[in-house]
């Protein structure tokens, strides 16, 4: 394999990797949101905050590591006959179906774009009590899929230099 194929899936997999690490602990951040809601519930001082703010932490911890999950190959997959097949057939077949995965990325990407400029543009704020801003969120939205997008490019240079027998 060229020596840039290998820098990219280097790359990019280092990138998602420290990137999924630091959104393993976004887990913690949501936790003690949720347990701050709950305490100051007991001294009759609810937050209106804690529960938006713990569905958008929610959104970038499995947005965020799912390049990281897809780079481990804990994703899931039905498994009932990828699991017999050789190494070789299996990079095989995720040549073919990782091309499904980008398009599907790509079309979810210029969703989230478009979507994020319509928000930033008119300054859409949620309809609810604490009314925040929403683009920030869908701006992590949008990232995480470029990052996925990224993977999968990765995993395919991986395949490929699996079929020609140059592992990488």
């Amino acid at each position: 394999m060229p020596a840039w194929s290998r820098a990219y899936v280097r790359h990019v997999e280092g990138l998602n990797y420290r990137i999924g690490r630091f959104a393993m602990y976004l887990l913690f951040v949501m936790m003690a949101v949720l347990l701050y809601s709950s305490a100051s519930k007991v001294v009759k001082l609810p937050a209106n905050w804690t529960l938006e703010m713990a569905q958008f932490l929610l959104v970038a911890y499995y947005l965020l590591g799912a390049p990281y999950s897809f780079q481990l190959g804990t994703n899931v997959r039905m498994d009932l006959l990828y699991s017999r097949l050789s190494p070789r057939t299996q990079a095989l077949w995720d040549v073919f179906t990782v091309f499904a995965l980008i398009f599907y990325l790509g079309v979810m990407l210029y969703g989230a774009t478009d979507s994020t400029i319509y928000s930033f543009e008119v300054g859409e704020r949620s309809p609810t009590a604490w009314r925040p801003y929403l683009w920030p969120i869908k701006l992590v939205i949008c990232f995480s899929f470029v990052l996925m997008i990224l993977q999968a490019i990765a995993h395919l240079i991986r395949d490929v230099a699996i079929l020609r027998g140059r592992e990488i």
